[in-house]
């Protein structure tokens, strides 16, 4: 199963760039779409969002459309909840995933809840753009992966691209959708380069994985910057290991179809996502294919995180606690 199968839109024009040049092209189309749609966040404007993301769209769409906002995630994510059950179209930027605790009223009993609690009269469609990962030595409170709270979440949705043609296709469904998507950005890919399909109505529907590489002797299920990591490996193994590796892209809804068709051929996994490994993305991934697909299974199902801990600043501390490429080797070599 290739993306283009897979996605909305015509797949024929494309062009290379970065994941970050692919989310603001999906952010620029967006807002020339719908204006209804408008941007804000901390320096999104002027500045051009602290890790250049939204660029110089505010050159193009004006300050009422890209707002920046006082340092206030409360009081800015409760204007998006408000702004959104009125009819507006918020995207909502969160320097950094750990922040999104300052807002945690606005949106555990405010945004996830609106819809249920009004049975259905009020739609949410609120994105909320925010950075994860370690690897730039930013400590604790700048380096976390947290999606898997907002995926455990009931009343959003939580999306995950591990490349530019994702990064794209998602983020243009995700502003679409009438119900919350959160959308998490691993800082450290951001200079990814992938083919990215020009077509203003191409998207990638939340709940579909990407087999990102075909193999025989194991899957990798990956998110983010383990899945071009676990691309590389595959590369690397050929001729030895036969390695498919699929790219979630989205946690929930999560596409359990596809991860179980790719075990029933290859009879092993290995989960790989930089979050912590207790009570998290990768038990989810794990649980489903025991349930469903426990007799495909050759062998033991491995995981690739993070240890329950927090990112240290130290650089030599935090390479030792970020996966990477050698611990998704070592977990194929285990289960081959």
């Amino acid at each position: 199963m290739s993306t283009e199968t897979q996605s909305g839109g015509d797949v024929s024009d494309t062009q290379t760039m970065t994941i970050r040049e692919a989310i603001r092209l999906a952010l620029r189309e967006e807002l020339a779409r719908d204006e209804d749609t408008y941007i804000m966040g901390e320096d999104v404007g002027e500045f051009g969002g602290v890790l250049s993301v939204t660029g110089d769209l505010v050159e193009e769409f004006g300050e009422e459309r890209v707002r920046d906002t006082p340092i206030s995630e409360a009081g800015f994510m409760g204007a998006a909840v408000g702004s959104a059950a009125t009819g507006m179209r918020p995207v909502v930027e969160i320097m950094f995933s750990d922040f999104l605790g300052v807002c945690s009223e606005q949106i555990l009993n405010q945004m996830a809840k609106n819809r249920y609690m009004f049975g259905g009269k009020t739609e949410m469609p609120v994105t909320v753009r925010t950075t994860e990962g370690g690897g730039m030595g930013a400590a604790s409170q700048h380096s976390g992966t947290i999606h898997t709270w907002f995926a455990h979440l009931p009343g959003v949705m939580a999306a995950t691209p591990g490349t530019p043609r994702a990064a794209k296709g998602l983020l243009k469904t995700a502003i679409r959708s009438n119900d919350p998507v959160f959308f998490f950005e691993n800082k450290e890919i951001y200079e990814r380069e992938g083919e990215v399909p020009l077509d203003e109505d191409y998207t990638i529907p939340l709940g579909q994985a990407s087999v990102e590489r075909e193999g025989e002797d194991v899957t990798v299920v990956a998110t983010q910057r383990l899945v071009g990591e676990s691309v590389d490996l595959a590369e690397e193994l050929d001729g030895e290991t036969s390695v498919e590796v699929i790219d979630l892209q989205s946690l929930y809804p999560m596409d359990t179809e596809t991860v179980l068709n790719s075990v029933q051929k290859t009879g092993r996994l290995v989960v790989a996502d930089e979050s912590p490994l207790s009570y998290g993305t990768h038990a989810e991934v794990v649980t489903r294919v025991q349930e469903k697909g426990f007799f495909s299974l050759d062998a033991p199902i491995q995981r690739v995180g993070v240890p329950d801990t927090h990112i240290p600043f130290s650089p030599v501390l935090e390479e030792e606690v970020l996966p990477g490429t050698d611990e998704v080797r070592a977990a194929i070599d285990r289960v081959v």
